[in-house]
């Protein structure tokens, strides 16, 4: 009988990581898709799948393709946008309790935000990512359990084969379904969301949704969602030619009407006259 014995010596330098995974979400390019820029109160690390597009933050884009992750850091302005002619697919996970930074003689715009390419090792990532969507997607026992074992373990390897540092942040601690029902609203402001298809997505009670997250959030879940609306708005008046009557559609209210209405009561200045204080300011 033939017998190999391995002994683990302890010696690695990374202990317990102090993160905790909070959301996985899948997105894919389509017709509709309308890129804003927002921020988180923890870390996103963002996964292109398929296709090519721009990552931009701090008014600077960089392109960005299959196989390519974009970490940003807690409270770093940034969004996403696809090319048409390759639309992007890609994996979101939030994480909170780490921060990623670059070595000290990187520039101070990458320490904000990092990029990576796993084409390379691209067999061993996607099998954690899509462990990772299986897993909280069919949330079998304990799968909270096996996705936080998980994003531990990728970010283990990630640091294998990249060179970047994690730093311990002390954020606040954000709820798990807060944070997931805000990525939501916040990446799909513009479609007919409610106050039941919210609970529905979260698993969790309309009624304890709204206590738990007016108090993370200081809002409901639809007064969230108009403020978002209302700001996308705000950013399509001053930058765009888009009509009123288009603005309206694209962030998502079912009427011009009620979103002149809406928009007035919250800035005191009806679309018409906020456009043309924000042109004015630019002549």
């Amino acid at each position: 009988m033939s017998n190999e014995r391995y002994e683990i010596n302890h010696s690695s330098h990374i202990r317990k990581l102090a993160l905790n995974l909070l959301y996985v979400t899948k997105s894919k390019y389509e017709p509709d898709w309308h890129s804003t820029v927002h921020t988180h109160d923890f870390t996103e690390m963002f996964y292109v799948l398929k296709g090519k597009g721009n990552f931009i933050a701090r008014n600077q884009r960089f392109p960005v393709k299959e196989n390519d992750l974009v970490i940003v850091n807690p409270h770093i302005e940034h969004t996403e946008e696809s090319v048409e002619s390759s639309p992007m697919e890609y994996i979101v996970l939030g994480v909170e309790g780490l921060a990623f930074n670059l070595p000290q003689d990187q520039t101070d715009v990458e320490k904000d935000f990092t990029f990576f390419n796993y084409s390379d090792e691209k067999k061993e990532v996607l099998f954690y990512l899509n462990d990772l969507l299986e897993e909280i997607q069919t949330k079998r026992q304990d799968y909270e359990v096996v996705c936080q074992n998980l994003i531990e373990n990728l970010v283990i390897r990630m640091l294998r084969y990249s060179q970047f540092e994690l730093e311990e942040v002390s954020n606040q601690k954000l709820n798990k379904d807060i944070a997931f029902v805000k990525h939501y609203i916040d990446t799909h402001y513009q479609h007919e969301l409610t106050l039941e298809s919210l609970a529905e997505i979260a698993h969790i009670n309309k009624f304890y949704l709204v206590h738990l997250f007016k108090d993370y959030m200081n809002a409901t879940p639809i007064a969230y969602l108009v403020q978002k609306r209302i700001k996308e708005s705000q950013t399509l008046l001053a930058s765009t030619n888009y009509t009123i009557s288009q603005i309206s559609s694209i962030v998502g209210f079912s009427s011009q009407s009620h979103f002149s209405y809406t928009f007035k009561k919250i800035n005191n200045l009806t679309p018409k006259e906020y456009r043309e204080i924000k042109n004015k300011e630019k002549s």
